[in-house]
């Protein structure tokens, strides 16, 4: 019973981490966007991102390995000598640098709740790519709670709720088309890369080193694309502030945390700690931004965290049967 309330007492606190961090970056990003009177160059803050998760991916490799010999000879065998392996992971890196600057976009003229319901658009999205990429299936009541969930956000774009505090143009139209392009990068590339990692035994975070590593450079060449010649005249660093800094590290350590909670909680857990992102960000758009909250919008938000919680029962809920139909089956062989 112990080892059992430790456990669950741990999965409770990865989700509770995770969701203060979703939420947290969400808002912070949110007003670094709206409130800032001197605005950074976005990219420049995703390249940074992928600089620090690659370091944060190269101290868990040398702890993984366990001596700096072992963490020299995984990055030898599977960076220097492996062109084709780093080739491979450039994929997923394009997809997520043009996802990470979508978010900024989409961010600069949609409100932190708006964006994150929205957002949960991924759900059906990546069950997509899954059914079409890995072969699977879903079930009827998955299938069910994606139709819901696309209803749910149908709501919540239908009549957005406006911001009384924020004060800067917005174009909610390309804010939704923003997010819509970050829902197909995420659901891709996320399923790609599950794909790369069951396709061999190497490590997790020899898989983020090469991945990491591609995107330095493909975000450094958005870099120069977007805004190569103002990076030149006000400097990489423009318009960086304290806030800047948190949400950019929010971005750094969220992305490596995921990798926890998938390992250690399961998909009901995680539907519930959407659904408390989502009302943390509402609540917090609300005191900070002076969000109005709409009809619709609660009705779209409640119907996207049914779906979530949806989503994420029919395999507990299917085992549950298989029990209980080999009780039952138990049972009558006992009483013949």
């Amino acid at each position: 019973m112990a080892n059992e309330s430790v456990g669950v007492l741990f999965k409770l606190y990865c989700l509770t981490v995770m969701t203060l961090i979703v939420a947290t970056y969400t808002v912070a990003l949110r007003y670094t966007r709206t409130v800032t009177s001197e605005l950074y160059f976005s990219t420049t803050a995703v390249c940074i991102t992928e600089v620090i998760k690659l370091l944060l991916s190269l101290v868990m490799l040398f702890r993984e390995a366990g001596d700096l010999g072992r963490c020299k000879t995984a990055l030898v065998n599977h960076i220097f000598r492996s062109p084709k392996e780093l080739l491979k992971l450039s994929v997923p890196s394009v997809v997520y640098a043009i996802q990470n600057n979508m978010a900024f976009i989409a961010l600069s003229n949609l409100d932190a709740a708006v964006y994150q319901v929205t957002y949960q658009l991924k759900i059906p999205c990546t069950a997509l790519c899954t059914v079409l990429m890995l072969n699977r299936s879903l079930s009827r009541l998955q299938w069910f709670s994606v139709f819901m969930l696309c209803g749910g956000v149908t709501l919540v774009q239908w009549t957005p709720p406006e911001s009384t505090k924020v004060q800067m143009e917005q174009n909610p139209f390309l804010g939704f088309v923003a997010i819509a392009v970050a829902v197909l990068c995420s659901g891709f590339a996320g399923v790609y890369f599950e794909k790369v990692l069951k396709s061999s035994d190497t490590s997790l975070w020899v898989r983020n080193i090469q991945m990491y590593l591609s995107g330095i450079l493909v975000t450094l060449i958005g870099v120069y694309m977007t805004d190569g010649t103002k990076v030149l005249e006000k400097g990489f660093f423009y318009g960086y502030t304290s806030w800047v800094c948190f949400v950019i590290f929010l971005a750094s350590v969220g992305g490596m945390y995921t990798s926890v909670v998938v390992k250690y909680t399961d998909n009901i857990m995680k539907g519930f700690s959407a659904a408390a992102a989502i009302v943390l960000s509402t609540v917090a758009s609300v005191i900070l931004f002076g969000l109005q909250i709409t009809t619709t919008f609660i009705t779209g938000g409640m119907l996207v965290c049914v779906s979530i919680y949806l989503y994420g029962l029919p395999k507990q809920d299917t085992t549950k049967v298989q029990r209980a139909d080999a009780d039952t089956t138990k049972q009558k062989l006992v009483a013949n």
